[in-house]
């Protein structure tokens, strides 16, 4: 009976592990969320930001923030992503609603990103937004 339960055991410890790493457990912090005043306010600051869309991509080319970079909250894993190296960078993040928003900033908090700030959706921004083509 034991020799049974035993790998078991194991097997379920091993799968609720997940992505884990060492960065992740010296994270307390979580992601901190913000209004959007509060966003716009931080972008107009010159402190190395990032503005982070989480949405997929023909959402972005539909309309963004000015500047933001688009990290699919479907695409991020256990890994960090390439676009946000440094793990202490302020990153901004939004999508449409908030829900995703919310979930990419605790993935990422997870992570060990530091210094994360979700201020919602899109759909209530009052700020400026972009096309691909007014980019050009």
């Amino acid at each position: 009976m034991m020799k049974r339960i035993i790998p078991i055991i194991l097997i379920l410890l091993f799968a609720l592990s997940g992505c884990s790493s060492v960065k992740k457990e010296q994270n307390t912090a979580a992601y901190k969320q913000i209004s959007q005043e509060e966003a716009k306010e931080m972008m107009d600051r010159a402190d190395g930001h990032v503005i982070v869309d989480v949405r997929r991509q023909d959402e972005y080319d539909a309309g963004h923030i000015p500047g933001a970079i688009l990290i699919p909250n479907e695409s991020i894993g256990c890994d960090s992503p390439e676009a946000l190296p440094d793990y202490d960078q302020i990153i901004l993040i939004y999508c449409r609603t908030g829900n995703r928003s919310k979930q990419a900033s605790e993935k990422l908090a997870a992570m060990g990103y530091t210094n994360i700030y979700e201020f919602g959706g899109i759909n209530t921004w009052t700020g400026e937004i972009v096309t691909e083509e007014t980019e050009e």
